[in-house]
């Protein structure tokens, strides 16, 4: 039968790796903020527009649902027709390519469909889609 003859030390917790990591993020953002204080420093005023649009490309397409029963959604609020010009003319205002996919319910009145494509062309929205689903029958 073996017997221990030596004590095993205590197990400890080596904080080198994580001292090293600490370091790094220090003269990271030491230097980082020289950075930001130079630029601070330059006499350089960016230029003004007047006009407000947003700099960036238009998000995804605005999706309108149009249900059975005529409710409008746009955004997972329900809006009457002209709301719903005035909220596209608002955000076309901000993103002139701005597209807007109608998903209206097969089993509605395609009236209900149409209206509301009425009032996205009213809105100056250039870029409509309509949402169908494929039929899983072949022919």
């Amino acid at each position: 039968m073996p017997l221990k003859t030596h004590v095993d030390e205590a197990p400890g917790l080596n904080l080198t790796s994580m001292l090293d990591v600490m370091f790094l993020l220090i003269i990271f953002f030491m230097a980082g903020t020289k950075f930001t204080e130079l630029e601070r420093k330059l006499g350089l005023r960016v230029p003004q527009v007047s006009d407000h649009a947003a700099l960036s490309p238009a998000p995804e397409k605005k999706v309108v649902n149009v249900y059975r029963d005529g409710q409008i959604v746009i955004d997972r609020q329900p809006v009457t027709l002209d709301e719903l010009t005035a909220t596209l003319a608002s955000a076309r205002s901000q993103y002139h390519d701005l597209g807007v996919l109608v998903r209206g319910d097969g089993q509605g009145q395609f009236q209900n469909v149409a209206e509301v494509l009425n009032a996205c062309k009213r809105a100056g929205i250039s870029e409509l889609a309509i949402s169908v689903r494929l039929s899983q029958e072949r022919r």
